[in-house]
């Protein structure tokens, strides 16, 4: 063993590496993102790793390579389990036979979601064991013991770390390379009465499950990340539950205290009823600290009412602990000291945090996107319109002054939601926004159904030739892989020409009477056309050089400002001027100005 300085993603992937994985896929998503990624870096040409076209294709990939008796991890977000969800379900009931890990980051706050859901849940959904780490070092340990558990009960696995265990970093204890767990796959070996999904097999496994779940409650009272730790006080009868992160802060808020009795709960599914039941033994009153939903405090209610235990729980169903949002040192510490009756500490500088400045998201100077949703603008000014977004950095589009998304949903559902507004309204221009990977990740089943059922919109494919908002991983689009390999890019153009797409365009949003004259023509067609915004993300290409502001001709009219929104036109001392350390010279503003006030740099003249 030795010790580094790991993130948590980077200690989730080393573990499952030191678990002896074969196989790892994934879609990006912050905060997961970066388990893929480091597996990928370390990888030793034993691994096969890939970013997968959406996590429905990653889980069912890693679940083909697990058939054979390979130990495979799946990577993704919270709500990317929603896309998984369907081979997931049916893979409980059908089972593996190698290791399988179903890694999911959950996103309390939330600070990059679109939602708050609790994958404690899919795991209850799902009927499948759930291990949720509460520090750096249990993710790297954890995830070990995950790949056992599920090679051993024959059923894949839900690992759920939240952003700050995924994004926190640690000192961390790990294995010599000479320690890890090797593991040659048996290969696949066909018995349809096992792999074929039949509703005979599902409820014959259905009973099995029932009957392994029960048995694991057991299990997982025993298992030594589930842990009671006594109250220094013998008279106390006072109890606090955690999980996760949350366990962390309470360890720290009572680390020199009379602490009360605590319950940490690693396996949240399903649950360590017998260990419960010898935390609950004599307590008057218990708090749950957890996040995002109120799990163990429902679950130790139950047991309550079982086992006739006359406890009162309390948590986010008695609102001590807020109901949403992710929780903090502060918010915990305040909690304890309700619940202790405690005194709060008037000189704890926690009380007295700085005022952080407010900084809203936008989209970088020199973005392309920018300049797409602006030339749509343009082109349809003083029509009846509605565009429709999508997930990812164009999202930010909504902000003013583009004001440019309308709606956002999911991954993919901007092209399905313009279709459903104008059957209704058809007399709007109803335009999609979607992003090169989220193209292939979701939408192009929405233009398969946009063509088919005969819809009257405009598809704007905004390609920036990487996949920006998580990081920059490739997709089928870039003709790369997560393996180094160089492939055949897969065309946009073609897709949706082979969908059936007559009017396809393609154009650089930064030239933009081009794009403006481009958008004017196509929205006119009937039925689905569609434009291709194509110009690199600023972020993977060298920038030109900067422009500048004549202060002679400019007239102070600010519309670059007001029109455009871009970070790197600011005001100083009532004089509009460009940042050079921010500007990236795209030549949008100067196409924008209307008394040709702005030049210099290689952007469009």
């Amino acid at each position: 063993m030795h010790t580094e300085f790991l993130m948590g993603n980077e200690a989730i992937a080393m573990g499952a590496i030191a678990a002896g994985i074969n196989v790892v896929s994934g879609y990006p998503g912050t905060p997961s993102t970066e388990v893929l990624e480091t597996a990928a870096k370390l990888n030793n040409g034993k691994l096969y790793v890939e970013w997968s076209v959406n996590e429905k294709a990653a889980l069912e990939l890693a679940a083909g390579a697990a058939y054979t008796g390979a130990r495979s991890i799946v990577t993704m977000k919270q709500v990317g389990l929603n896309v998984a969800s369907d081979p997931l379900m049916s893979l409980a009931y059908v089972g593996v036979k190698g290791g399988m890990v179903v890694m999911v980051a959950d996103d309390p706050g939330p600070i990059s979601s679109q939602t708050e859901q609790d994958t404690r849940h899919f795991a209850a959904f799902s009927k499948l064991p759930c291990f949720d780490p509460s520090s750096v070092q249990e993710a790297y340990d954890m995830i070990q013991d995950a790949f056992v558990f599920s090679e051993q009960y024959h059923t894949p696995v839900i690992f759920r770390p939240t952003t700050r265990v995924c994004h926190g970093y640690a000192s961390v204890s790990v294995k010599e390379p000479d320690e890890y767990t090797v593991i040659k796959p048996e290969g696949f070996i066909k018995d349809s009465s096992k792999w074929v999904i039949f509703p005979k097999l599902s409820y014959r496994n259905h009973v099995m499950i029932e009957k392994r779940n029960t048995k694991l409650c057991d299990v997982f009272s025993d298992y030594d990340k589930n842990r009671i730790y006594q109250s220094s006080d013998a008279n106390c009868k006072k109890g606090i539950a955690s999980h996760g992160i949350s366990f962390s802060y309470v360890s720290e808020e009572l680390k020199d205290k009379d602490a009360p009795r605590i319950f940490k709960v690693s396996t949240p599914f399903p649950f360590p009823e017998k260990a419960a039941v010898e935390f609950l033994t004599g307590l008057d009153e218990v708090l749950c600290i957890e996040e995002l939903d109120p799990v163990i405090e429902r679950e130790l209610t139950y047991i309550c009412g079982k086992y006739r235990l006359p406890v009162r729980i309390r948590g986010k169903l008695t609102e001590d602990i807020p109901a949403a949002g992710e929780n903090t040192r502060e918010s915990v510490m305040r909690a304890i000291y309700g619940f202790m009756e405690w005194e709060l500490p008037k000189s704890d500088p926690l009380f007295e945090p700085p005022e952080l400045p407010i900084r809203p998201p936008v989209l970088c100077a020199g973005c392309p996107h920018r300049a797409s949703f602006y030339a749509v603008k343009e082109a349809m000014k003083g029509k009846k319109t509605i565009f429709c977004g999508d997930i990812g950095c164009y999202t930010l589009g909504n902000a003013m002054p583009l004001d440019m998304v309308d709606t956002c949903l999911c991954m993919g559902a901007g092209v399905n939601i313009a279709q459903g507004v104008g059957k209704i309204e058809p007399d709007t221009y109803c335009f999609a926004f979607v992003g090169d990977s989220t193209f292939f990740a979701s939408a192009i089943t929405g233009v398969v159904n946009a063509v088919y059922n005969q819809a009257n919109m405009t598809l704007i494919v905004l390609d920036n030739s990487t996949t920006a908002m998580t990081g920059h991983q490739p997709h089928p689009g870039t003709g790369r892989t997560m393996m180094g390999e160089i492939v055949q890019k897969i065309s946009i153009e073609q897709v949706l020409k082979g969908i059936g797409v007559a009017a396809v365009e393609t154009v650089d949003p930064l030239e933009l009477d081009s794009a403006v004259s481009c958008v004017r023509k196509m929205s006119e067609l009937d039925g689905v056309k569609a434009i291709i915004f194509r110009s690199p993300c600023i972020a993977v290409v060298k920038p030109s050089e900067p422009k500048r502001v004549n202060e002679d001709i400019c007239v102070h009219c600010k519309k670059c400002m007001t029109s455009l929104g871009c970070p790197a036109i600011t005001v100083q001392n009532d004089a509009v001027c460009i940042d050079s350390a921010s500007c990236t010279g795209c030549g949008l503003c100067e196409q924008v100005c209307p008394v040709n006030a702005i030049s210099g740099g290689e952007g469009h003249e």
